[in-house]
C-alpha cells in the first residue's frame, strides 16, 4: 500500500467546509484521513509548512491542440503546464484537426492520455459535425465512450434551431451544452474590443452585442428544453445580467469567466500587444468590473483558464493577422489571487471554489474535494511564493502570455495526481510518467 502523509499545512476544501490546519494522509490513491497532528508509519512525507493544501484544481476549458497541432502544445506539454499550475483535472476542447466529433477521436485522447498525460483530460466533444454549425454529432455514443460536454468552442453555434435540438438530446444524458457565445455577423473581421481603444488604435472592433446577443438567446433556448447551457468566458456586463436573471428563473445556466478577463482590460492592446489579443476580446474597465461582481454573487460559477496556446510565428504577425489566444494554466491561481483575494474582494475559499468543486459539479465528475474516499487530487500552494513569469520557467510548449516578464505572487508548489507526487517546487517529475 503506497502511502502519503501531507503535513503542517493549512487545509482549505469548500466542498467540505475545511477551513483550517490540519494533515492529510493518502493511501492507495485515495484520501484516508483528514485530521491534526497524524502519524503515519512509513509515509512518504511532504512538509506544507506555511503553505496551504486545496483539492486539485479543475479546468474546464482548454486546448491541448493535439492531434494536429503538435507544434502549439500536446497532451504532455499541456498536462505538464496544468501541473505546474495546480490543476489536476482539465476539460480538453474538440477543436483539433481532426475536430473530436466522434468516438474515434474520443479513444484516441484517452489513448493519448493514458500514455502521455499527467493529469486527469475529459475530453468535450464537438456539438456539429466537423465543427460546421450544420448537423448535430451521435450525443449519446459520444458520451459513452467518454465525452463529459459539447462545445463548438473557437465558433459559435449560431443556427437556433441547431442548438435547441443539441439542448434536447444533452438534457437525456445530463451533460452541458458549452457555446462561445459570439456572434459571427455583428463580429465580422474584428480584432478588438469595440470602444475607445479600438478608436485609438484605428482597428476594427467587436461589439459587446455580439456575445450578449448570443448569450440571451441559449438562456432562453435552455428554459424551453430544460437542458444545460454554460456560456463560456463571459466578458460584459449585461451578459452577466441576462445570466443573473436567467439563473432566478431557475434555468439550468452555468458560466465561466477566465484570469485574463478578471484581471486585464482592453488597455492591455494599447502597444499592439498580439498576446493579449483573445476572443472574446478584453473588454472596457466598466465590464471587467461586472466580471468580478458577477463572480462574486454567484452569477458566474467557476473560472477557467481557456487556455490556448499559439506559436511565436503565429503572434508575431500584425495585430490583425494573429491568432486570438493566450496560455492561462501555470499563471492562473496567481493571477485570479492577486486580483481578487489579496485586494480584498474575495476570500480564499471562495476563490479556490471556484477552481475545484464547482466547476466539478458542471461536468459532473467526482473531483474537487479531499472528501475521505475521494481520489488523492491535491494542489498545495505558497501564497508567499513570487515568479517572474519568464520563458525558460513555463512548461508550456507555447509563450502567448501578456503576464511574460511580470512578478506575481502564489503558486503551488506540490501538485499530486491520485496520490502520486508529479509535481514539486519547481519540477515535473519524471517518473509519473508511467
Amino acid at each position: 500500500m503506497s502511502r502519503l502523509l501531507i503535513k503542517n499545512g493549512y487545509v482549505v476544501d469548500p466542498a467540505n467546509g475545511i477551513d483550517t490546519p490540519m494533515d492529510v494522509s493518502v493511501a492507495d490513491g485515495k484520501i484516508a484521513v483528514i485530521g491534526r497532528r497524524l502519524e503515519i508509519p512509513d509515509a512518504q512525507i511532504i512538509d506544507a509548512s506555511g503553505c496551504h493544501v486545496f483539492p486539485g484544481f479543475v479546468d474546464l476549458h482548454v486546448h491541448l491542440r493535439e492531434p494536429g497541432r503538435e507544434d502549439e502544445e500536446t497532451i504532455l506539454t499541456g498536462t505538464r503546464a496544468a501541473a505546474a499550475g495546480g490543476f489536476t483535472s482539465v476539460c480538453s476542447m474538440p477543436n483539433t484537426t481532426p475536430v473530436i466529433d466522434r468516438a474515434t477521436g474520443i479513444n484516441y485522447l484517452r489513448s493519448a492520455t493514458q500514455r502521455d498525460g499527467l493529469v486527469n483530460v475529459y475530453p468535450a466533444a464537438a456539438v456539429t459535425i466537423g465543427q460546421e454549425g450544420k448537423e448535430i454529432t451521435e450525443f449519446g455514443d459520444l458520451v459513452r465512450h467518454g465525452a463529459v460536454a459539447f462545445t463548438d468552442d473557437g465558433h459559435c453555434i449560431m443556427e437556433a434551431e441547431i442548438m435547441r435540438r443539441a439542448l434536447e438530446y444533452t438534457a437525456m444524458f445530463h451533460v452541458p451544452i458549452m457555446n462561445h457565445c459570439e456572434d459571427g455577423n455583428l463580429k465580422r473581421d474584428g480584432v478588438i474590443n469595440e470602444g475607445r481603444v479600438s478608436m485609438l488604435l484605428g482597428l476594427r472592433g467587436i461589439p459587446s452585442v455580439s456575445e450578449t446577443v448570443i448569450v440571451a438567446r441559449d438562456i432562453a433556448l435552455a428554459e424551453y428544453t430544460g437542458g444545460h447551457i454554460h456560456i463560456q468566458h463571459v466578458s460584459t456586463r449585461r451578459s452577466v445580467e441576462l445570466i443573473r436573471e436567467g439563473k432566478r428563473r431557475s434555468v439550468r445556466v452555468t458560466a465561466e469567466v477566465t484570469p485574463h478577463h478578471l484581471a486585464l482590460n482592453e488597455d492591455a492592446c494599447l502597444e499592439f500587444d498580439t498576446n493579449a489579443k483573445v476572443a472574446p476580446p478584453l473588454r472596457s474597465e466598466d465590464d471587467r468590473r461586472a466580471l468580478i461582481e458577477g463572480l462574486l454573487d454567484g452569477t458566474i460559477d467557476v473560472i477557467a483558464t481557456d487556455h490556448a496556446p499559439h506559436t511565436d510565428i503565429e503572434k508575431d504577425m500584425v495585430f490583425t493577422e494573429a491568432p486570438f489566444g493566450m496560455i492561462g494554466l501555470e499563471t492562473a491561481f496567481a493571477v485570479c489571487h492577486g486580483e481578487l483575494v489579496a485586494t480584498g474582494r474575495m476570500d480564499l475559499a471562495s476563490l479556490v471554489a471556484k477552481l475545484t468543486v464547482r466547476p466539478a459539479r458542471v461536468i459532473a465528475i467526482n473531483k474537487g474535494t479531499l472528501s475521505v474516499g475521494a481520489d488523492a487530487d491535491i494542489t498545495v500552494v505558497d501564497l508567499a511564493c513570487e515568479k517572474r513569469i519568464a520563458r525558460e520557467t513555463l512548461f508550456s510548449k507555447s509563450y502567448n502570455t501578456p503576464f511574460l516578464g511580470k512578478t506575481l505572487r502564489g503558486f503551488p508548489v506540490y501538485t499530486i495526481v491520485g496520490g502520486k507526487l508529479i509535481y514539486s517546487k519547481g519540477q515535473i517529475l519524471e517518473t509519473a510518467q508511467a
